[in-house]
């Protein structure tokens, strides 16, 4: 086992051992933030405390022009793990613990390249990637700029402004250049409550609307499924939950469902809900969007010429280029506001959110491997 590894192995183990699930999200500036300050010797670091535990940390070395971001956070854990999630266990060939695949095993990698090197460099850490409720990334977005502003004097208050942005997350270290927006709604359906013997009008029952309407939602959805991006193809929909009535012959005064569903990068989201609130008639007395991810590339307008930019990008750092993947990552919010940006970090997608969650050695090594080089070339 190489030094680099090593070095990976060591940090993952430590990150592993910091208890980040989201939700409860019970993070503060102290723990896993104290850690990563210790093993940044060198590096300008500013922590920021966003509230309900979302955290983030940026530290910059020289004047580098891409910026790294990984999410800290993990998803809970689950009675099906062998040991304790918090224990990393390595073994011939893998790392075992809570978040080691997603993606903590990429941050203890870029801490390894980050004290081999001393080449410029900029980290971005977060803490509420998996959760319904981001705020570090759209927060440092305020104030970043990319790139930086013409006419601005490099060697004086050069500040947070980079060329481009690799985001982590398992890609089975090759460069994801584009992946599926998302999207949660909340619909309501208002009837009219009454006994069931009667002659119904088709607005009366709320539950009789909401079945014709995800009728013909699913019905859209396949219509969807020769419509392509990149690889991907159709529109990924899911009606989660559905729930309404008081009893067998009583018509139905309310009725709410709740869907997901995770459109191609080329779609207009706001068209999109649009064509899905107006599919049935009476049209829903409530059809509010929950949260919204945007896709990879963000701009659908301009989706080719985005994936251009990455792709210059990902060969310039000697990068291979994967498939675009069905998964969301904050990757998008950074091609939203206007950086290019592509996704890419070691371990498997299939991994991720498991029991006994894990990332193959051969991964971390590639991927610090991969992490140093480009600190190195920047040097």
């Amino acid at each position: 086992m190489n030094a680099l590894l090593q070095s990976t192995l060591v940090h993952l183990k430590a990150l592993v051992g910091f208890d980040t699930r989201n939700p409860p999200r019970a993070i503060g500036t102290d723990g896993i933030f104290e850690y990563l300050r210790a093993q940044l010797p060198g590096f300008d670091v500013e922590v920021s405390d966003h509230g309900a535990g979302a955290v983030s940390l940026l530290a910059t070395r020289g004047k580098p022009k891409l910026l790294f971001n990984m999410h800290l956070d993990t998803v809970p854990d689950s009675p099906q793990w062998s040991a304790s999630p918090f224990e990393l266990r390595v073994g011939r060939d893998r790392a075992i613990g809570l978040g080691a695949c997603d993606i903590k095993g990429a941050a203890a990698a870029l801490l390894a390249a980050a004290n081999a090197s001393k080449g410029d460099m900029a980290l971005l850490f977060t803490t509420d990637e998996e959760g319904a409720d981001p705020r570090c990334v759209r927060a440092f977005l305020r104030d970043a700029f990319f790139p930086p502003p013409a006419g601005e004097d490099a060697e004086g208050g050069w500040g947070k402004h980079f060329e481009g942005v690799i985001v982590a997350e398992p890609t089975r270290c090759n460069a994801v250049l584009a992946h599926r927006g998302i999207q949660s709604v909340r619909v309501r359906f208002e009837g009219r409550a009454g006994h069931a013997s009667g002659e119904q009008k088709p607005s009366d029952s709320a539950l009789h609307q909401a079945v014709r309407w995800s009728a013909a939602a699913l019905d859209f959805a396949e219509s969807q499924s020769n419509e392509s991006f990149g690889g991907l193809r159709g529109m990924r929909f899911n009606i989660g939950r559905i729930e309404g009535g008081i009893k067998a012959n009583m018509i139905a005064p309310e009725a709410e469902l709740r869907f997901g569903m995770r459109p191609l990068p080329s779609i207009d989201m706001d068209g999109l809900l649009e064509r899905l609130r107006a599919l049935a008639e009476p049209a829903p007395a409530v059809f509010e969007e929950t949260f919204r991810g945007p896709p990879l590339p963000a701009d659908a307008a301009h989706a080719e010429s985005h994936l251009r930019n990455a792709r210059a990008l990902a060969d310039a750092l000697e990068i291979p280029v994967g498939d675009a993947v069905d998964f969301w990552t904050e990757a998008a919010l950074f091609s939203q506001a206007g950086c290019t940006t592509f996704v890419y970090g070691p371990g498997d997608i299939a991994q991720a959110h498991s029991a006994d969650e894990w990332v193959g050695l051969d991964q971390l090594e590639a991927a610090a491997r991969t992490y140093l080089r480009i600190v190195e070339k920047s040097s």
